[in-house]
């Protein structure tokens, strides 16, 4: 059994992968070929925004929005520490503090209720991550960042896709940040990543950016980086983006069964409290998620996840330590700042998920999950 079957997929798209390879290997381009702008154009018309500026990793891609907003040196940039480190790790790279606010006890994400006090003179931006697939709640979020006029980088490494209140992941915010990682909801066959904006010169600016700054050949008005999206990775996306929708009505059914059927078994969902064998993901009714990973509550994880792994079931932990409690991070926010995300991070394990996944494989999960924790 598979975490994450990338072998399915393929199987039903190599001809037209090879095609666009060949397609590239024929041309020549291999650094920003016309396959780059192919892509972006339709990336900004399935997210529904202006402008989208690929980038060669969904890190590079939170550093560019970051240095595109001239956020540096003493800066703060409030965000979760319930994440991969990518996100707190880019701000600090710039010389700016991660400031470290808890996270929502229901969706995981980003707490808006807790954000307007950690804001500062020196804050400069809000970056709420889209944990597991579902979008923050972003009208509460851009609400008080308008309030104190700051800006709102959307981290949507793990959500392209998803949907909060009829409008995509990546264009609810000033700006959208993704990641095409292999085994992200739409991922490539190495890395990759994009920005997404409604504003033109920001995303003229992103452009520079990616490319070292550079405003036109070997004319650079700022410094930048080497974060292009290279032409081979755009060509496969191309192709998977075209299957994409289905995926995604593939993910949200497979999500939503995995739910049903263990709370038939006697799960709840995360608003019934914590001491329940094992709680199941709550999707805000405003959002869909792409359940970027199906991820459960049990108590005894560690053991948990031996048991499952002995019956040849695969799992995962996103995450288990939070980012203020990683030794690089000397920030002064400990676990006892940021309780919910300590104790939930002790409890989390994610179960494979994959558009692929079949009602035999998933029942067969089930019935271990249920039988090893001591669902009725």
């Amino acid at each position: 059994m598979q975490f994450i079957d990338l072998k399915s997929q393929y199987s039903g798209i190599e001809d037209a992968i090879k095609t666009r390879i060949n397609t590239v290997l024929q041309h020549g381009q291999f650094i920003l070929g016309p396959e780059v702008a192919e892509l972006e154009t339709q990336l900004a018309e399935f997210v529904g925004v202006a402008h989208c500026v690929s980038m060669s990793s969904g890190t590079d891609a939170l550093l560019a929005a970051m240095m595109a907003l001239e956020i540096g040196r003493g800066d703060e940039v409030i965000t979760t520490p319930f994440t991969f480190i990518a996100t707190a790790e880019m701000i600090a790279l710039l010389g700016a503090r991660p400031v470290f606010v808890d996270i929502d006890p229901v969706t995981y994400n980003l707490n808006p209720a807790l954000v307007a006090n950690a804001i500062t003179g020196r804050t400069r931006a809000i970056m709420p991550v889209a944990l597991y697939g579902q979008c923050a709640d972003m009208d509460a979020i851009n609400a008080v960042a308008a309030q104190h006029r700051l800006p709102v980088i959307e981290d949507a490494a793990q959500s392209f896709g998803a949907s909060d209140q009829g409008r995509r992941s990546c264009g609810l915010s000033r700006i959208g940040c993704t990641s095409f990682f292999p085994s992200k909801p739409l991922g490539g066959y190495g890395d990759g990543g994009a920005c997404f904006t409604d504003d033109a010169a920001l995303a003229a600016r992103l452009r520079e950016l990616r490319n070292h700054g550079q405003e036109r050949r070997y004319h650079h008005p700022r410094l930048g980086l080497n974060g292009r999206l290279d032409t081979l990775q755009a060509a496969i996306l191309l192709e998977k983006l075209r299957i994409f929708p289905a995926e995604i009505e593939a993910r949200v059914r497979i999500g939503e069964r995995y739910t049903r059927l263990f709370n038939e078994c006697g799960a709840v969902s995360t608003a019934a409290g914590t001491d329940a064998p094992v709680i199941t993901p709550t999707i805000a009714p405003s959002n869909i998620s792409v359940y970027a990973q199906y991820t459960i509550q049990v108590a005894n994880r560690d053991e948990v996840a031996a048991q499952l792994t002995a019956q040849g079931i695969p799992t995962a932990v996103h995450y288990p330590l939070p980012l203020n409690q990683q030794p690089v991070f000397d920030c002064g926010f400990g676990a006892e700042c940021t309780p919910m995300s300590a104790a939930i991070a002790q409890r989390v394990l994610s179960l494979p998920m994959h558009p692929y996944l079949t009602d035999d494989a998933q029942d067969r999960i089930i019935a271990a999950v249920a039988e090893i924790t001591g669902l009725t």
